[in-house]
């Protein structure tokens, strides 16, 4: 099938790796061997803060008082939402078990990590929602130790709204420290935290590939690049909304993809005229951001018809996904590789973002062809047992001695025969490896 492009990126979204990473690398190095005094030295540097730096009960209450009643009362809406979702999630994964053989039973139990350590950007924008996001879910998922780790201001610390959020949704420690040196702080156990098991939320690239380096000593939810978003638009959409929708999500950044799909040559020609005109009508930080990503990053694509549409939309596997086209249902159904999909022009992103109850933290850079967001799931072991009868081994040995054998590993079929031995005394068994 043909498609017609008529916006084409001039960059992907891929920083300096080989700077950022022996950058990191450094800073994670001087933080392990200094411990504490290293990371406040960095973090002096880099944040400019001297003041607490893991929070006090005073220091949290103070911040909470500074955030307006009403704002409050939406924080408290989005992480009621959070919550009953992650709640339904957990619900899914069971304990269970089964008789595989008669007298021999296995089963799996769902365990969740102790400790978690949850970044909230809080640079470029304070990122109330990933305070709710990341804290909510490790919350309901049942670990007993939940670090909150936050950027702070010079003169200010972290932002009072993301300490609210923190606190109300369950964090138990909140650790004023932003970038590399948060990222190691929590995962090397300083400032009398314990170490974390896992490490989880957005950040900018210094985050990221603070995370990639660890990841192995301590999990991960995922290596997040820019945020990037697509939609899918038939004729009949809005183009005033699908324009709006496309600068809302430009705006988390200057290297920000944004895509838009469609089969209608009129429609995509309609929302290229109006996306200047919304970028320039936003502040100046915003307004920056979004016209560096539409120049750079952002695509127009003209499609055949909807299937092709949807098959360009799982080749490019959005981190985001809106349909503004008919039939929604066929969408749900064909669509397959995406981080979160929005269904109609009655949701957005932006719905997502914030407070609908389903997860921020999302796969970017095609990642989402392999693998899902964060929720209740990442921060819970999912591990095995079994248990079984003498009667119940039996069978179990007899394949186990002979499919050893026949791999060359005699140890293994000699932990079969001791059993046999001892279970069935007197009885022959064949247990060689040949036919």
């Amino acid at each position: 099938m043909t498609r017609e492009y008529l916006k084409k990126a001039t960059l992907t979204a891929k920083s300096d790796a080989s700077e950022v990473h022996e950058t990191v690398k450094t800073i994670l190095d001087d933080i392990e061997a200094g411990g504490d005094a290293k990371a406040m030295e960095y973090a002096a540097r880099f944040d400019g803060y001297e003041g607490n730096i893991l929070m006090t009960e005073a220091d949290i209450e103070a911040a909470c008082a500074l955030v307006p009643e009403k704002l409050k009362s939406d924080i408290r809406f989005a992480h009621d939402n959070v919550r009953r979702f992650a709640e339904l999630q957990k619900g899914t994964t069971t304990d269970v078990e089964m008789e595989i053989s008669p007298g021999f039973v296995a089963g799996q139990k769902v365990i969740p990590v102790d400790a978690a350590g949850c970044y909230v950007p809080g640079g470029r924008y304070s990122h109330i929602a990933s305070a709710i996001m990341t804290v909510t879910t490790a919350s309901v998922a049942g670990c007993r130790s939940i670090t909150a780790c936050s950027p702070p201001r010079p003169g200010v610390g972290v932002a009072p709204a993301i300490v609210y959020a923190a606190h109300i949704c369950g964090a138990h420690n909140i650790l004023a420290m932003g970038g590399v040196q948060g990222v190691a702080s929590m995962t090397f156990g300083l400032f009398g935290l314990p170490k974390a098991n896992i490490l989880v939320g957005p950040g900018n690239q210094f985050v990221a590939e603070a995370k990639r380096i660890l990841f192995g000593r301590v999990g991960i939810d995922m290596i997040a690049g820019p945020t990037d978003s697509l939609i899918l638009a038939d004729k009949d959409a809005d183009a005033h909304i699908v324009a709006t929708d496309l600068v809302s999500q430009a705006e988390h950044g200057y290297n920000s993809p944004v895509w838009l799909v469609t089969d209608s040559r009129d429609l995509a020609v309609k929302v290229m005229d109006l996306v200047p005109g919304l970028i320039d009508d936003l502040p100046e930080l915003n307004r920056e951001n979004a016209f560096a990503a539409w120049r750079d990053y952002a695509e127009v694509i003209v499609c055949e018809d909807r299937e092709d549409m949807a098959a360009c939309s799982d080749e490019y596997a959005p981190e985001h996904l809106t349909v503004q086209a008919d039939d929604l249902d066929w969408w749900l159904d064909r669509l397959t590789c995406y981080g979160s999909l929005f269904l109609g022009e009655e949701t957005t992103v932006s719905y997502g973002d914030k407070a609908t109850g389903t997860n921020h933290v999302l796969p970017t850079s095609g990642a989402a062809s392999y693998t899902g967001g964060l929720s209740v799931h990442k921060y819970m072991k999912i591990v095995t047992w079994q248990r079984a009868t003498r009667d119940g081994s039996r069978p179990v040995a007899e394949a186990t001695a002979r499919i050893s054998r026949l791999e060359g590993m005699e140890g293994h079929a000699r932990a079969a025969d001791v059993r046999l031995a001892k279970y069935f005394p007197g009885e022959n068994f064949d247990l060689s490896a040949d036919g």
